[in-house]
């Protein structure tokens, strides 16, 4: 993680973008246009969604048109698909950590603005649907409020005006290259989490790079740090996903010397989408065999530089013997740090005990502890299929 300069002066203000920084805005994008491109003869390309990213919707329906062919003018296109999208609005998930920053300024009287290219009316409706956001903001800049809309810094200059505060005061939050753009542009300091996976070199020009919200350190810029954090770890929401093991590849064994196991992503695409990268803990339930502490990486594995996002667990004990066919589940409750590179495998290997270590004693404690309990863990797959659980197949490496 790229660590900021110091700062001349204490940040007083944040400015907050909303699609793919604070909302998971492009996994609703996806299932508005596959079905709409299958109408008309295209299949959808997840390749080029990055090509949408920090786009007004006036310039990312010109995009669509053009990477498909399709035979609409951008007038009759927006018409088409502004009534889906306004059915889809408050289906759309608040990304990791995105509460949790917006409750963390509130509470301790930092101002916030949202400046995003969408039109206000959308981003009304948008955030509307998410309990106490709106109250949170002094501010709400949309992009039809603007003469031009990102990578132009008009938005981010409006907010400021509209907070009665400078622009070297303000700290800005984006996920897209035009936000970032934009942002440096209004003389502010700016913040990447960037929405694209692995594309983090092209956002050198921000201060500093993180993975998700939940690697933000208020404490850099001079506000008041978070305090939920504990024994090096972060409690979350707990999460459910589970399904029968089956034999893998043998890389978390043969390579590294522990036997991880992978959740194939085209069986977890909800919760790939919905679930930043990092490695995460929590208890692991074998329908045959008990409870065990888990640490968990989700990502794409710098250092073996994945094609695509996986979700691989540890159950932290020697069973000494296979278990495929039985069934696993597991209750993620915990965040400890974000994915990243190594130099070598051997550092890499460390790494991975040190999250061990963390998450072993991190389960001792009660906050974690009362998962044991939980009847997802110990009621059989075929039994009870949780409404908060997905089934699957977990790949054993």
């Amino acid at each position: 993680m790229a660590t900021p300069e110091p700062i001349a002066r204490l940040i007083s203000h944040v400015i907050l973008d909303l699609d793919g920084t604070l909302l998971n805005t492009y996994c609703v994008v996806s299932q508005v246009l596959k079905p709409f491109l299958v109408k008309n003869g295209k299949k959808w390309d997840s390749k080029k969604a990055h090509k949408l990213v920090g786009k007004t919707p006036y310039e990312a329906a010109a995009v669509v048109l053009e990477d498909y062919g399709l035979p609409y003018s951008t007038e009759e296109f927006l018409s088409m698909l502004t009534p889906m999208f306004n059915e889809q609005w408050c289906n759309i998930k608040a990304l990791p950590g995105a509460n949790r920053l917006i409750k963390h300024l509130k509470s301790n009287g930092v101002p916030a603005a949202l400046a995003s290219n969408s039109p206000g009316s959308n981003i009304e409706a948008k955030i509307s649907c998410h309990q106490g956001w709106k109250e949170s903001f002094s501010a709400i800049v949309g992009g039809d409020e603007v003469e031009k809309g990102k990578p132009s810094p008009d938005i981010f200059l409006e907010a400021a005006k509209r907070m009665n505060t400078n622009p070297p005061n303000c700290l800005v939050i984006e996920d897209s290259l035009p936000g970032v753009a934009a942002g440096k542009a209004a003389g502010m300091h700016v913040i990447a989490v960037p929405s694209v996976p692995k594309r983090t070199a092209e956002f050198s020009s921000a201060d500093e790079v993180i993975n998700s919200l939940l690697d933000v350190m208020p404490e850099k810029w001079g506000l008041r740090p978070f305090s939920d954090w504990i024994d090096d770890t972060l409690p979350i929401e707990p999460w459910f996903i589970g399904g029968p093991v089956i034999k893998g590849f043998g890389r978390g064994s043969k390579v590294l010397g522990i036997p991880t196991a992978n959740l194939p992503a085209e069986n977890f695409s909800d919760v790939l989408s919905e679930h930043t990268s990092g490695v995460y803990f929590g208890w692991a339930g074998l329908s045959t065999r008990g409870i065990y502490k888990m640490v968990m990486s989700i990502g794409w594995n710098p250092y073996f530089d994945n094609t695509e996002k996986t979700i691989e667990p540890w159950l932290l004990h020697d069973f000494g013997e296979d278990f495929y066919g039985e069934e696993l589940r597991l209750v993620i409750v915990g965040y400890i740090r974000p994915e990243a590179n190594f130099p070598s495998l051997e550092s890499l290997i460390e790494r991975i005990h040190e999250d061990a270590r963390i998450a072993g004693k991190a389960l001792n404690l009660p906050l974690y502890a009362k998962y044991t309990d939980s009847p997802y863990l110990r009621n059989s797959l075929k039994e009870d299929n949780s409404a908060n659980g997905k089934q699957s197949v977990i790949d054993s490496k």
